[in-house]
């Protein structure tokens, strides 16, 4: 159960590859909509065989007036919605939100370290552009596999010059986070965007640099976690259900295609509305949310269906007395 989004239909005017797996989308909405802010996403429709989804996608680059640009990673063992945006052609219309912000920058004077990893350049990418133009104190780390999979590496390098540090696996580099945060000055604030262990090692290295937590902000994608995406089994023993989740399905969606009535959001484990508790699990709890605490997720007592799953095994979870 969820408040009814308000769509708004955008024509597709062009796209473009960045990178081998990466595909820029420019959407022209057919009204006019508020300003972005850096670091914003719209929701978009998307079809999935007789079924229709939601998927979030961070708003690429600075704003300009009636255009909005995202950037779609073709996930071919993904839940289909990257496949029906490639799918797309020059000229077809999609149902889109309005830009929200849920990964916001702050405007005040600071000494700025941005992290990327892969696909999380996306919101990066803006931040780092109006950064560079209001002449803000910041570096962008940019983490990817080859310098041929990093994505807007070009207009990176023309905004920012040698205050971008490319991070490759081909030459095993790694962020070294408690190394970053140090060259920070006090007050610096640090923004990220990627894979959950990525996420993991730069709250770890925050907490242990003992600077205030708020000055550290994060988004993180719902198809990362610590295992591969598995098929499981999930109990419900006050509605006698026992639901199926395919490899390509999150528990959410599972259980909404079951009828079981769910409450939910973002979709993207940040608003923690679709948490559900933990009766017992078997196998491990794959926790890719960044809504609970590591000492939450530790604990194992609830877990956000949208984007969570389990490795291996099946989990017992309580819900709300009723069906749909």
């Amino acid at each position: 159960m969820q408040n009814a989004p308000v769509w708004i239909d955008a024509k597709l005017r062009a796209t473009r590859e960045v990178a081998p797996d990466i595909r820029l989308f420019e959407l022209e909405p057919s009204e006019s909509l508020p300003p972005a802010s850096p670091g914003s996403h719209i929701n978009v429709q998307v079809s999935l065989g007789s079924q229709t989804d939601v998927r979030s996608y961070s708003l690429v680059g600075l704003p300009e007036a009636g255009v909005l640009r995202i950037a779609v990673k073709h996930l071919p063992q993904g839940r289909g919605g990257s496949a029906h945006m490639w799918r797309l052609a020059p000229g077809d219309t999609l149902p889109i939100s309005a830009p929200r912000n849920l990964f916001a920058l702050s405007r005040h004077d600071s000494d700025y370290l941005l992290v990327a990893g892969g696909i999380g350049i996306t919101p990066i990418l803006g931040m780092a552009q109006f950064l560079a133009a209001s002449g803000a104190r910041l570096r962008v780390l940019y983490a990817c596999r080859t310098q041929e999979d990093a994505a807007f590496a070009d207009i990176l390098e023309r905004a920012l010059g040698d205050r971008l540090v490319m991070k490759l696996d081909a030459r095993q580099e790694r962020v070294d986070f408690a190394d970053e945060i140090a060259r920070l000055a006090d007050g610096g604030e640090l923004y990220v965007c990627g894979p959950i262990g990525m996420l993991e090692a730069a709250k770890a290295a925050w907490r242990a640099s003992g600077r205030p937590p708020e000055r550290l902000r994060f988004e993180t994608f719902g198809s990362s976690g610590h295992a591969a995406s598995q098929p499981f089994q999930v109990r419900i023993p006050r509605l006698g259900r026992e639901i199926a989740v395919s490899a390509g399905q999150t528990m959410l969606d599972a259980m909404q295609l079951a009828g079981i009535e769910m409450i939910y959001d973002c979709r993207r484990g940040e608003c923690g509305l679709c948490a559900l508790p933990i009766l017992s699990v078997e196998g491990v709890v794959d926790h890719r949310d960044v809504f609970f605490s590591e000492a939450e997720k530790a604990a194992n007592t609830k877990l956000c269906t949208c984007v969570s799953r389990v490795a291996g095994g099946r989990i017992t979870i309580d819900t709300a007395d009723r069906e749909a």
